[in-house]
């Protein structure tokens, strides 16, 4: 099998507008979570979200593609784009023909639909714009990544909720490890942060009103985030050739399924994902020094996680570093493991573990070291992502450093 490294990163989130931005603001400890700024907030009992502002689409699109993409693409594309900059690869003849595209999104055009309904709906119109249903489709983002940088390969969109991004980027791996394709693009985004998209989510009674304090013992809910991650993923041999830069390899992954609640977290599925990861990685698990947890600051979700980690790595869960940057960007459902995939490269690469912020009241049930308020320098050799989607769909990635 093929050693794959990851040569090109990308993204925009609620922290940054490139990965440098984001990665200063999760080294500062600083929260991107405010008040929301949209039609009809003052409906909202949630007020506050992860919101990517200050983002100008005319800066990257004219007013034609505009028209085209819904704003989960429209981050994607500005992603995509920092992504293969940094990676140097253009897509010609049999490179063109192999390499594909794999992006993760929960929801889509989720914007789209919002904007259609009401005009249908509440302005009483009996039709709308001709683009709706490309412009809301959630291959949409995936299909203007290959149209754009010539990608005539494997090229699919994943969707499994809260995993999207997790199980998108395993798929990459998998092509390029087994020789499929000499580089795939993947990662992921998320756009639900309209009055819609957030009005659906209150329903659910798991959200914060505040903050998002994942593991403290008087967290309250989770809070939304928008934005997107892309990465390019690459044979080690074929990026080494060419003189690429080369940012972290990833060594292995394992997907599982609760199969048995459709919202609540299961202790045993998570377990075994980590479980697997480490193994397909070929690691034990005193080698893990870092996991980005899925940590999204409910109470079912993060105790349970805590439970699976103890599980998974017996006495060496002890000597974890264990932290969520949801608390600092949100929770950007089917593209926060892209985002939160950054913090796992910032760790390996540059020795800096990413807080967990807002923590303020130690949690019995959530005993383990989650980097509380501060970054912290350290050593890592080995990191986990993890995210566990509602539908009880696990998706575990382990990189190392190169």
């Amino acid at each position: 099998m093929k050693r794959v490294v990851i040569t090109g990163a990308g993204t925009i989130n609620a922290l940054g507008h490139s990965v440098p931005e984001t990665l200063d603001a999760m080294r500062e400890g600083r929260c991107g979570i405010g008040a929301l700024e949209m039609r009809d907030v003052e409906r909202l009992s949630i007020q506050i979200g992860g919101q990517v502002k200050g983002y100008e689409p005319e800066a990257d699109f004219n007013r034609q593609q505009i028209a085209l993409y819904d704003r989960f693409t429209q981050f994607t594309l500005h992603a995509a784009k920092e992504a293969l900059t940094q990676s140097g690869l253009e897509f010609h003849g049999e490179m063109a023909a192999r390499c594909g595209v794999v992006l993760g999104t929960a929801g889509g055009g989720v914007s789209t639909w919002d904007e259609n309904y009401r005009t249908v709906y509440e302005e009483g119109k009996n039709r709308v714009h001709p683009f709706v249903v490309p412009k809301l489709m959630n291959n949409a983002a995936a299909s203007h990544v290959s149209m754009t940088y010539n990608l005539k390969g494997p090229s699919f969109t994943v969707s499994t909720a809260c995993a999207s991004s997790n199980h998108a980027m395993a798929q990459a791996f998998q092509m390029v490890r087994h020789g499929m394709a000499p580089a795939m693009v993947t990662g992921g985004s998320e756009s639900m942060l309209c009055f819609g998209g957030v009005k659906a989510w209150e329903g659910l009674r798991v959200m914060s009103k505040d903050a998002c304090r994942p593991f403290s013992a008087n967290r309250n809910g989770m809070v939304q985030g928008e934005g997107a991650g892309v990465f390019v993923f690459e044979e080690m041999e074929h990026a080494r050739a060419r003189g690429a830069e080369i940012l972290a390899e990833v060594i292995g992954f394992a997907m599982t399924s609760d199969a048995t609640d459709i919202v609540m977290p299961s202790k045993q599925g998570a377990a075994r994902a980590i479980t697997g990861a480490m193994t397909d990685a070929r690691i034990n698990p005193e080698d893990v020094g870092y996991i980005n947890a899925h940590g999204t600051g409910t109470a079912a979700n993060d105790k349970t996680e805590c439970a699976a980690v103890a599980d998974a790595f017996g006495h060496h869960a002890d000597r974890l570093m264990i932290s969520s940057t949801k608390s600092m960007h949100g929770h950007l459902i089917g593209g926060t493991g892209a985002v939160e995939l950054l913090a796992c490269i910032m760790a390996l690469r540059d020795g800096v573990i990413p807080p967990t912020i807002g923590y303020e009241e130690p949690d019995p049930e959530c005993a383990l070291d989650v980097v509380p308020n501060t970054a912290r320098e350290a050593k890592v050799e080995v990191a986990l992502s993890n995210a566990f989607a509602f539908g009880g769909l696990n998706a575990v990635l382990a990189l190392r450093k190169v």
